[in-house]
């Protein structure tokens, strides 16, 4: 058995190399929901953890908080106790008409605008998602018939800057989807440690709504958000046991 990590506070013990990332500790509670034989590891600083199984596969779920440095450790130290399969379940506001609140964007890629991944690797290198988890997850959205877009996002590290409007609009005019805060983060730190990473996105904020209101809509349990939500919880879970079954 190797020692606890500093900040996670996870040692290999955990039985399992498949872990959910959500962001929130809340949503580790809902995910506990879908577990059977569950072990509950506790909180250490925005890390709360707990494992259990999902239809006969273990599985990690650990949130890493908000912005990409929480995010980053999170990864680190994961993949020092073994864990070689993350797939990150967040928030996002969208960058489109279509998208929708209660979308999720399943991310092939993310704009690198935040500092965490740039701290570890120049902007060229692409933050991209890992092929057999970002298909899994397409197989499993289609079958469940949950709406959902492939693409790509912008991870940022700003809620409240005077420029957001601003970075929104040019944004959009891409062909990015969604904005979040994560996602260039784990996927980044993810493929320079030889770790498989996806991101699932759902959407709490609409197009060019107020992304602060949104998401304190969100924290009430808005219908549409929390359906989302569920949904992403679903399909992360579902991908992770078709890696731990060989499929």
């Amino acid at each position: 058995m190797s020692s606890k990590m500093p900040h996670i506070r996870l040692d290999d013990s955990i039985g399992t190399k498949l872990a959910i990332l959500p962001g929130d500790p809340g949503r580790v509670e809902r995910i506990a929901g879908h577990f059977t034989d569950i072990t509950d590891y506790g909180m250490a600083r925005e890390y709360r953890s707990i494992a259990g199984n999902y239809k006969g596969t273990r599985i990690l779920a650990i949130s890493t908080g908000m912005g990409g440095p929480s995010a980053a450790i999170a990864v680190e130290e994961l993949k020092k106790i073994g864990v070689e399969w993350m797939i990150r379940i967040g928030s996002s506001g969208s960058l489109k008409e279509d998208v929708h609140v209660g979308d999720l964007v399943l991310v092939t890629g993310a704009i690198r605008d935040d500092g965490t991944s740039r701290g570890y690797i120049e902007p060229e290198f692409p933050a991209i998602a890992d092929y057999t988890l970002l298909s899994l997850l397409k197989e499993k959205a289609e079958k469940a018939g949950i709406s959902h877009y492939l693409g790509i996002c912008r991870s940022h590290d700003t809620m409240y800057s005077d420029r957001n409007p601003e970075l929104y609009r040019k944004w959009s005019k891409t062909p990015a989807l969604a904005s979040d805060m994560e996602t260039a983060t784990v996927l980044t730190v993810a493929m320079l440690r030889g770790v498989h990473a996806a991101s699932v996105l759902n959407t709490v904020s609409g197009f060019q709504s107020d992304v602060p209101t949104s998401v304190g809509k969100y924290a009430d349990e808005e219908k549409l958000s929390m359906m989302g939500e569920e949904n992403e919880i679903i399909i992360a879970l579902e991908a992770l046991k078709g890696v731990g079954n060989g499929r």
